[in-house]
């Protein structure tokens, strides 16, 4: 969390299976120079500007550009995906560069063709030549949820979202490294749930005016990326890789029986409007 810059709002305790976080109206910040909140997850925005279209199965495009993601998402129609799950390592900032960016990672239902997003992960963000680290929960278009515990680069997470039935999900995120964790328990969506899509995505977060300028995370490796119980290649899942203007990160194959890849960034950005 960027503690230089004002919160949003007084934070709200919440105890969430034994865990304290701060929830925030819409983000863990706020950014002047970026025009308001810094959002990690929501949807994804293709490359020239569009989103894929709602309910729609896309597994015949088997790799598709967008401007905020890279990874993978398995496709298909409503109510066909009920868990993701993964595991990846925290990637380092490089903060060289001048100006704030920001850098997620994160395994969820929908958010692909949909207007929701199930999801849990990590951060990192660029405040200036200072890396900062943390985690979160979210039901986009609901509030994003900071988890008051420490993350650090290298930290071994594992992160799973559950639908429990009735437009219920669980989510749970654990750091395997300083041994902390948090499960919400059954918690109502945002709103109504196509769980048309399942991901495992690195993330460039938006403000209100927009996708924002990545941060440069090197190359982080997801590991035991299953869905529905599967490993997530036996889905025929789409291949994202995310490019705009000088800005990109590229996706590996899958290994390891379809549960391995790595996203590797290169360039930098100076962020563009996008879905927020």
């Amino acid at each position: 969390m960027r503690h230089r810059l004002p919160l949003l709002a007084a934070s709200i305790g919440l105890i969430l299976g034994g865990t304290l976080a701060a929830a925030y109206p819409a983000a863990a910040t706020t950014n002047q120079a970026t025009g308001g909140m810094v959002q990690p997850g929501g949807l994804m925005e293709l490359s020239n500007g569009t989103r894929p279209a709602v309910g729609i199965p896309q597994v015949a495009r088997t790799t598709v550009t967008s401007s905020n993601w890279a990874g993978y998402a398995a496709t298909g129609s409503n109510g066909t995906f009920n868990s993701v799950s993964a595991d990846w390592v925290q990637p380092a900032g490089n903060c060289s560069g001048g100006g704030d960016q920001y850098s997620a990672f994160w395994v969820g239902l929908d958010g692909y063709s949909s207007s929701t997003v199930e999801q849990t992960g990590s951060e990192v963000d660029c405040v200036g030549r200072t890396a900062e680290y943390y985690a979160w929960w979210e039901e986009y278009p609901g509030a994003s949820v900071v988890i008051n515990h420490v993350v650090k680069a290298g930290d071994q997470f594992a992160a799973s979202v559950t639908f429990e039935g009735n437009n219920v999900f669980q989510i749970y995120l654990h750091d395997i490294t300083q041994a902390w964790s948090l499960t919400t328990g059954p918690k109502l969506a945002a709103a109504p749930a196509a769980r048309s899509s399942a991901e495992v995505i690195a993330e460039a977060p938006s403000s209100r005016s927009g996708v924002l300028p990545l941060a440069n995370f090197g190359t982080v490796s997801f590991t035991n990326a299953e869905v529905n119980g599967a490993p997530l290649g036996s889905t025929r899942p789409v291949a994202i890789e995310m490019q705009d203007g000088s800005s990109s990160v590229s996706v590996s194959g899958l290994t390891n029986n379809g549960q391995n890849f790595t996203a590797t960034y290169s360039g930098s950005r100076q962020g563009r409007p996008g879905p927020f």
